[in-house]
């Protein structure tokens, strides 16, 4: 893979699995999450806990393209795709393993918010700098 993603291991639970016999939509975003907390830790090495300006959620869809299975091997991959003002997006995608299979694929809008000002502000100069650092130029899927 030429682009380069944060990549994490999702081990997909026999609960994450609903009566159809294939993961339900709902875990995915789940297993999205996990991927954005490790993406942060790992890029952007803060513990949002202590911090003013923080990364929320504005908005989040999701392309279910195949059925993950209980027992199949899953990764989860983020990138940052655009940078704006205040806000930016993430883009993620559950594949397999061995990278054959793309099962779905997720934007998110984040916004950064002060906690203290209780409103949006513009997104650190020290998040650029990581997430450019990490992600050389914006990629979209």
């Amino acid at each position: 893979m030429t682009e380069k993603f944060h990549q994490l291991p999702i081990q997909i639970r026999f609960s994450d699995v609903d009566s159809f016999g294939h993961v339900n939509n709902n875990s995915y975003f789940s297993f999205y999450d996990l991927g954005k907390q490790e993406f942060f830790n790992d890029v952007l090495s803060k513990n949002f806990t202590t911090q003013d300006i923080v990364p929320v959620i504005a908005n989040i869809q999701a392309d279910f393209l195949m059925p993950i299975f209980y027992g199949d091997k899953v990764l989860v991959e983020t990138r940052v795709g655009h940078l704006g003002e205040k806000s930016f997006m993430l883009e993620q995608q559950a594949v397999s393993l061995d990278g054959t299979k793309v099962y779905c694929r997720c934007n998110t809008v984040l916004v950064c918010f002060s906690q203290s000002e209780k409103k949006a502000v513009p997104i650190p100069e020290d998040y650029r700098i990581a997430f450019e650092t990490y992600t050389p130029r914006p990629y979209t899927f």
